[in-house]
């Protein structure tokens, strides 16, 4: 009964005046059909007359219906200026071809697609026809040779009503196996030879970008990094390939130290061309060698001290020692969970860039008093933080986690964890300063802190500056 021939917003437009005109006219319809019912029905011949009448109103609706459905009441296209349904939601045979402009937003879905095709002629073509006769708009294609077919990788634009087992439905009937799909951004829509000189120029310019490169450039993976053995060299061990090894879903690439770096994608298997490309950035990064990025900053402490926050590496790793040596049973107790044998067994990992990125608070006269890490654990990430006692509750180690947790979110990191002990009152405040959400795990007197992040990149006044130098330039944070 209501007019919802407009809408507002995506939601229909009710016209309450024209519900009051027709209920007044049902209304008046019940009365005369009463008076008419009265009249007829207490004359001769009324009952025959009131069945027959039903019998021509009954005929009536049902040829009405049937002539509604039969023609359609709305305009044709060119008379109303609608789009065609091939930009956007195609239109179903019960639904008008007139969309108003605000269901134009969100009609179309980007999909990362991946699909292996016979490696013969006119079988990508196929696969071309079969999305083109889904209205599905192929934004961008890759293609990975294989020994028994082509892997190929496509960005799509697909119509919002579009599900992905439709789409993989599609693909399957085109002729493609083995297809995997998932939803896309518009950072997609950059073109992988620009994202890949983009991740080349952020490791030339960080040794600690490595990872976080090589994690960007496949995807979603887990990156783990073992050290070299005793009786390993720089080449690797014995009988293991110096170009690295390709494995389904396991990449191993040589460490430019040693080592070995093992990238694991459970979800899709690697392809030549991806491992030829995380070869090419390690490769980058050997020739490179050891590397920070420029940009310290000069802080001064309530009290009147200055100090200068940096990043550092393992060529700190003397001066890290000596503060070990002036740090307490206690605070070393706190920062390591428990009694610390060896100091150098912490260090070469801590400030190794392989693991993560570090940033050393130093006083004027050059001797370091803090150090905070950040450390990629896989496919998550961690933070921890020692600052010498005679420097703590000056705000040191607030200023640290600040910009750490800025650093993870540069990185595209969704949250970062603290492990710490329950009775660790400062850090538990520090985490609880960065007025993020946090989550709280507390097993037998370990506790671990858990805060959620939004990735975006930080601002700077300096619009050339380097992000690390953007990370850098921030002013302390006061207790």
């Amino acid at each position: 009964m209501t007019d919802v021939t407009r809408t507002k917003r995506g939601r229909p437009v009710h016209h309450w005046r024209r519900d009051v005109v027709e209920l007044a006219a049902l209304f008046t319809a019940v009365a005369v059909a009463d008076g008419v019912a009265n009249l007829i029905g207490h004359g001769p011949g009324g009952p025959a007359l009131l069945v027959i009448s039903a019998a021509v109103l009954a005929a009536t609706a049902g040829f009405h219906i049937w002539w509604s459905r039969r023609h359609g009441h709305a305009p044709p296209v060119s008379d109303t200026g609608a789009r065609p349904p091939s930009q956007g939601q195609q239109a179903g045979p019960s639904e008008p071809t007139t969309r108003t402009p605000e269901t134009v937003p969100g009609a179309s879905t980007l999909w990362r697609m991946r699909t292996t095709v016979k490696d013969e002629p006119g079988s990508l073509a196929v696969l071309c026809t079969g999305l083109a006769g889904s209205r599905v708009d192929i934004l961008s294609l890759q293609t990975h040779p294989l020994a028994d077919g082509t892997v190929d990788e496509f960005l799509l634009r697909a119509p919002a009503d579009l599900a992905a087992s439709e789409l993989t439905r599609v693909v399957a009937t085109a002729g493609g196996t083995d297809t995997w799909v998932e939803r896309a951004d518009a950072h997609d829509l950059v073109d992988v030879p620009t994202r890949v000189l983009g991740l080349a120029a952020r490791t030339a310019l960080d040794a600690a970008e490595l990872p976080l490169a090589l994690r960007q450039l496949l995807g979603r993976c887990t990156i783990h990094q073992q050290p070299a053995g005793p009786g390993d060299s720089r080449r690797g061990r014995v009988g293991e390939p110096v170009e690295g090894a390709l494995e389904d879903t396991v990449l191993r690439l040589r460490a430019p130290e040693g080592g070995m770096i093992t990238v694991e994608r459970p979800y899709l298997p690697f392809t030549p061309t991806e491992f030829a490309r995380a070869r090419a950035l390690v490769e980058l990064d050997a020739r490179l060698g050891p590397r920070l990025p420029r940009g310290e900053d000069v802080l001064t402490l309530p009290e009147g001290n200055e100090i200068t926050v940096r990043r550092a590496d393992a060529r700190d790793l003397e001066a890290a020692k000596e503060m070990h040596e002036r740090c307490s049973s206690r605070t070393l107790g706190l920062r390591y969970h428990g009694p610390v044998g060896d100091a150098d067994r912490y260090l070469d990992h801590l400030l190794s860039p392989r693991y993560g990125r570090t940033l050393a608070v130093q006083t004027a006269s050059g001797r370091v008093i803090g150090l905070g890490h950040l450390l990629w654990d896989g496919d998550e990430t961690e933070v921890a933080l020692l600052v010498e006692d005679a420097w703590q509750r000056r705000g040191i180690g607030g200023e640290l986690l600040s910009r750490l947790m800025a650093m993870a979110a540069e990185a595209g990191c969704e949250s970062v964890y603290a492990v710490t002990q329950a009775s660790n009152t400062g850090m538990v405040a520090a985490m609880r300063g960065l007025e993020l959400p946090l989550d709280y795990q507390i097993e037998e007197g370990t506790l671990v802190v858990t805060a959620r992040l939004e990735p975006k990149p930080t601002t700077s006044a300096n619009p050339d500056a380097t992000p690390e130098e953007q990370h850098i330039g921030k002013g302390l944070a006061r207790d």
